[in-house]
């Protein structure tokens, strides 16, 4: 994944964790707007989510911004 989906992210992980605390989960749908607007970035946050690291549909927020910090 590039640069700036990264730090989207993790500032949208970041919000979602200083609104409900260090227990929120989330799917990699919430870096997205409702409309599907990128397709091809999309898929490679889906990628990324669901073939590289094999997560659930929901993760803790936590742990997403974890797992990205460590590969920037």
């Amino acid at each position: 994944m590039n640069d700036i989906i990264k730090q989207k992210i993790i500032s949208v992980c970041d919000k979602k964790i200083a609104v409900k605390g260090e227990g929120v989960g989330l799917s990699f749908y919430a870096f997205f707007a409702n409309k599907n607007t990128n397709p091809e970035l999309l898929m490679e946050v889906a990628e990324w989510w669901i073939k590289q690291h094999q997560l659930d549909h929901f993760e803790k927020a936590i742990k997403i911004k974890n797992m990205v910090l460590s590969e920037m």
